[in-house]
């Protein structure tokens, strides 16, 4: 009996331990979870200005500030059923630069430098879930909008 007790107590314990570690959700269908936007300033949220930003979904309505001559780069993880549109920038503080090779269907990826002191909006979407693969089946056409501005100074 003793060991029957001690057996569903480790069994508890272990199962306990893989749960409740997760914080939140990007949008995804995959439960990851994205972290701030990355800086090489002490406090970017406070208005101090690092010349790096790495930018993810979870970053969504966010203002980060790069300082000139910096840069930023962003992932958006998506999926081939719910594919990111290629990322927008309205503004001429940046200009783009090459972010490297997208490896999985649906990603957006972009890169820009800091040219000049201003303000941009850097703006995507993505389908809010995927279509109906069978007949029959409802239909949804939400839109998920990611949208981040960036000052430079």
């Amino acid at each position: 009996m003793r060991r029957t007790t001690l057996t569903a107590l480790a069994a508890t314990t272990l199962l306990l331990a893989g749960c409740g570690s997760q914080s939140g959700d990007d949008g995804g269908s995959d439960g990851k979870v994205s972290p701030a936007p990355t800086t090489r300033s002490a406090n970017p949220s406070a208005g101090a200005c690092g010349d790096h930003a790495e930018l993810k979904a979870g970053d969504d309505g966010r203002t980060v500030c790069v300082t000139k001559g910096g840069e930023v780069r962003l992932t958006l993880d998506g999926t081939k059923a719910r594919p990111w549109k290629p990322v927008a920038a309205s503004g001429t503080a940046l200009k783009a630069i090459n972010p490297g090779f997208v490896i999985l269907p649906g990603d957006a990826t972009a890169a820009y430098q800091a040219v000049s002191p201003g303000t941009v909006k850097l703006s995507s979407s993505r389908p809010l879930c995927a279509e109906p693969t069978a007949p029959g089946k409802v239909s949804c056409k939400g839109i998920e909008e990611w949208t981040v501005t960036v000052r430079v100074r």
